[in-house]
């Protein structure tokens, strides 16, 4: 056994090493060719005949002492006026931590005909501090990865791609994530249409989603990957039209796309239906949707701001974007149930801060009498929330979340004896706190779960700091707290894990 984990630990090491020289010998090529172009002026003395309409030039900075103080922090939705009319830019709003963090200037390295180019390099490490019986590696994240991203602008066009290229020692692969490759076209002043791969969001809620029914990656977010890969990609069709009253986007994907489900490799999950919990030596075996334009997505949002106030409808038809269904003929496969959802929101300015309610109908196609125990029963969502800066760069936020089943005699009547039953009502509520420190450049934050219903809890703290515009070191931990394994956080307590996080922008 000794030598087992001497083997693991060469490997990995070499495994490691052999990541970051790629890495490495990658970034310097990119700096090679950078540099053979012809070296740009100092900064203020550049060409003004080169600056771009909506480009700023940057003026050199003042002494030490001398800058201009920063104002505090608003609380999140406060520091800017949403515009009557939405920009066709995606619109997803990751929590306080996130704005805080981004770089405020990224720099860039241009190539002919105008094509801009940026992106970073991202390295993490996180391994469990439990042992997980069902997992042959106590590593749960190890990868090294370059972004890259391209943009090509027009008066009324743009094209974007953005590409992720990593080595993950867990699974011992060498991966390419295509992030975006879309292109967006403004054809009038009020009608607008973005086509390709592209990461969406609706919906109002930090980390709860009711009526954001697009891809989410749920294994990055449980191994501590960075929380912008909570969202995946998916290849749609998004026209936008707005008038001045009201506003409407209408998503079209010829081929559904499910989450990135959990299946047992990295992160461990209860199965109900043989009563055990399932790893990497058992995943799930999921049978897939059918081919494009036969198993689509339609998804609709219609939306105003009055005032303080945004109001917005939805309507949305698919399928469970994860796994809600079994079927027990064999090879015994679970799936995705088709499924309707409605719903509405509004967020608006309450007191000091930002209040916003969301709520939505999940009708189940293939169960609307609630009798087969094997797919997932209609429900009804509800989200609560309100967030409001409460000290100097201190902010903090709060939510209640409902999942109300629908016909519930029915499904307790059918449900085979060995399966532990799902309550009536399950119950979160969450807690936020991003305290910013050290002029903003030192992060610390924590986001909590808690469901008094199923006594389970759900933990991520993070610490973060930026040593300059262009590069942070993070870490953290994803701690899962429960009673019982078939309880939907505690599920996942045997992969409760920390890690530690590098990126570098260029």
């Amino acid at each position: 056994m000794l030598s087992y984990r001497k083997y693991k630990i060469h490997f990995t090491i070499n495994i490691t090493k052999w990541i970051i020289y790629i890495t490495i010998s990658t970034l310097t090529l990119l700096s090679t060719n950078t540099l053979s172009e012809e070296p740009q002026l100092p900064i203020g003395l550049q060409n003004l005949s080169e600056k771009k309409p909506d480009e700023k030039l940057e003026e050199p900075a003042l002494p030490k002492g001398l800058e201009t103080p920063s104002e505090p922090s608003l609380p999140k939705g406060l520091d800017e006026v949403l515009p009557e009319k939405p920009q066709p830019s995606s619109n997803f709003t990751l929590p306080p931590q996130t704005s805080e963090e981004s770089p405020k200037t990224t720099k860039k390295t241009k190539i002919p005909f105008d094509l801009k180019i940026k992106g970073f390099w991202d390295t993490r490490l996180g391994t469990r501090y439990r042992e997980d019986s069902v997992q042959s590696k106590e590593i749960i994240l190890g990868e090294s990865r370059i972004q890259i991203k391209a943009e090509k602008f027009w008066e009324s066009a743009e094209i974007e791609i953005t590409g992720d290229t990593y080595g993950d020692i867990v699974k011992e692969e060498l991966n390419f994530d295509l992030r975006q490759a879309r292109l967006s076209w403004t054809l009038t002043p009020t009608i607008d249409i973005r086509v390709g791969r592209q990461i969406l969001t609706w919906g109002t809620g930090n980390f709860l989603f009711i009526n954001d029914l697009f891809p989410k990656d749920w294994n990055s977010f449980f191994i501590g990957r960075e929380q912008e890969y909570l969202k995946a990609p998916s290849d749609s069709i998004k026209v936008g039209y707005y008038p001045e009253w009201f506003n409407f986007e209408l998503v079209y994907t010829p081929r559904f796309t499910p989450d990135r489900y959990i299946t047992g490799n990295p992160v461990t999950f209860w199965n109900p239906l043989f009563n055990e919990p399932q790893g990497d030596d058992n995943e799930i075996k999921v049978d897939h949707p059918g081919p494009r334009f036969r198993d689509d997505e339609w998804a609709l949002r219609a939306y105003r701001k009055i005032g303080n106030h945004e109001l917005a409808i939805y309507t949305y038809t698919g399928r469970w974007k994860s796994p809600g269904g079994q079927r027990l003929i064999p090879p015994l496969q679970a799936y995705f149930p088709k499924l309707n959802v409605y719903g509405a929101s509004l967020r608006s300015t309450i007191g000091q801060g930002i209040g916003w309610i969301e709520l939505g109908y999940y009708d189940s196609k293939e169960d609307r009498s609630g009798d087969n125990p094997l797919i997932n029963n209609s429900e009804i969502r509800i989200l609560l929330g309100y967030e409001q800066e409460i000290g100097k760069d201190f902010t903090g936020g709060i939510q209640l979340y409902l999942e109300h089943m629908l016909h519930y005699d029915s499904y307790e009547d059918t449900l085979p004896y060995w399966i532990h039953p799902k309550d009536n009502n399950r119950i979160v509520a969450t807690l936020q706190l991003t305290k910013l420190l050290l002029n903003q450049n030192l992060i610390v934050s924590g986001f909590m779960y808690y469901s008094p219903t199923d006594q389970d809890a759900y933990l991520r703290p993070n610490i973060r700091y930026k040593i300059n515009d262009s590069t942070w070191i993070e870490g953290g931990a994803n701690i899962f707290i429960g009673n019982e394994p078939y309880t939907f956080f505690g599920q996942f307590i045997d992969n409760s894990n920390i890690y530690i996080g590098f990126r570098l922008y260029f």
